[in-house]
């Protein structure tokens, strides 16, 4: 009975549960379904007084005003990055225009196709030699005839006709050659053949760069006062330039400003220089004239007189002997400043002679007879008697200055 009573109580403590657990189930189904969670928080709850459409929080605004900052900022970052680039680029060019410059390459052919050429040479720089301001014995009647080279400068190869000799040296030079090294271009070798031909004659790479000829030192001299007066290498130059660079060597040199004359002069140069009236001149003349001024400053006559090449003592001979009319080794100063003025032109083919022209173009120095304005100064000067050593010395800086192509006019010929 006791065992009994016990099943029964357990059966009634299960039915309980059953019931328990069916009321909870249908408590469950009663009750409304909850709503689905939204994916902005800010949606799933209404706030209270805020009507639809409202403005968003100012941290929202803030947000987007930061976003629309940064890409306001975005063109100004590009530009300047540009900017900054460019201004790298500007100065890598500049540094290897000044490098060339020292170097003694001058400017770089910009137009030729470097990509099939041979490699120019590396220029070194004269020294001066502790004898360098001695007296040179250059006797009158002895006759040195020098006679070129028999093989091309750069190909080293023997074609007889086709080699074009340097009036200057004794290089010769294959067209084909000068091209391969970037130093002609196609449409400039009928000019470089006729005037190698021609009295006058030609002047090779090496030759014709008078900047060739300054020492590091003196070299350096100059490239700092470019650097000072702002002169850019390889570019042109407009009269106002020159007149700010003649401006400030003035003052360094003697401490003044140029005179109204002075200046009148340094454009009558400019003019020189630029013979087809262009407005500038280029930066090769530019730099042979300063690098001539240099020469003429620094260096004594004896010292100039040692850097002529036998061909250009030789037609300095040829000169003398054919003012020399009375054969007596004396000519007068009124000889000498007529042939160094003969210099300056640049001879028509019909007129080209080999006595008096040892050049188309020269300088004027400042301290040379043909420099002074002064009729009764000019007149005693005229009748001073010069000799052959004389003659040499002070037509060496003229004959230096002969050596380069170019047409323009170093400093202006005074008639």
């Amino acid at each position: 009975m006791g065992v009994l009573m016990s099943r029964k109580q357990q059966v009634e403590k299960v039915q309980k549960c059953s019931v328990v657990v069916s009321a909870f189930k249908e408590g469950l189904r009663d009750r409304p379904s909850a709503a689905p969670p939204s994916e902005d928080p800010l949606e799933a709850e209404d706030t209270p007084g805020e009507p639809e459409g409202a403005a968003p929080p100012k941290e929202e605004e803030e947000e987007k005003e930061e976003v629309q900052k940064e890409e306001d900022d975005k063109p100004c970052a590009s530009t300047s990055q540009h900017a900054s680039a460019q201004q790298r680029e500007d100065c890598r060019i500049n540094q290897e225009a000044w490098s060339r410059l020292r170097d003694g390459k001058g400017v770089e052919p910009e137009d030729l196709d470097r990509a099939n050429q041979l490699t120019p040479p590396a220029f070194v720089r004269p020294k001066r030699d502790i004898n360098d301001d001695q007296p040179l014995d250059i006797e009158l009647g002895q006759r040195e005839q020098p006679v070129n080279d028999e093989m091309c400068e750069i190909c080293e190869v023997w074609t007889a006709d086709d080699l074009f000799p340097c009036r200057i040296c004794t290089r010769v030079f294959h067209d084909g050659c000068l091209r391969e090294m970037g130093y002609l271009s196609a449409e400039n070798v009928p000019e470089m053949r006729d005037a190698a031909c021609s009295a006058p004659g030609w002047s090779c790479y090496y030759c014709d760069n008078v900047n060739l000829l300054l020492t590091e030192e003196e070299m350096y001299s100059l490239m700092e006062t470019f650097k000072q007066c702002k002169i850019i290498p390889e570019s042109c130059l407009v009269a106002d330039e020159v007149l700010q660079y003649k401006h400030f060597v003035s003052k360094r040199l003697f401490e003044k400003d140029l005179s109204d004359e002075q200046e009148e002069e340094v454009l009558a140069q400019f003019s020189a220089l630029d013979p087809e009236k262009k407005g500038q001149i280029e930066w090769s003349d530019f730099l042979y004239h300063e690098s001539l001024g240099v020469l003429s400053k620094f260096r004594t006559e004896n010292s100039l007189v040692r850097l002529l090449t036998a061909k250009e003592r030789e037609r300095a001979r040829a000169v003398f002997l054919g003012l020399d009319q009375d054969k007596d080794g004396v000519i007068t100063g009124g000889d000498v400043r007529r042939a160094q003025q003969s210099w300056f032109q640049k001879h028509s083919k019909e007129s080209q002679s080999c006595n008096v022209s040892i050049s188309h173009v020269g300088p004027i120095s400042e301290n040379s007879p043909a420099s002074s304005s002064s009729e009764k100064s000019r007149e005693k000067d005229d009748n001073r008697q010069v000799t052959w050593r004389q003659f040499v010395q002070e037509s060496s800086l003229y004959i230096l200055a002969a050596r380069p192509n170019s047409p323009a006019l170093h400093l202006r010929p005074l008639l």
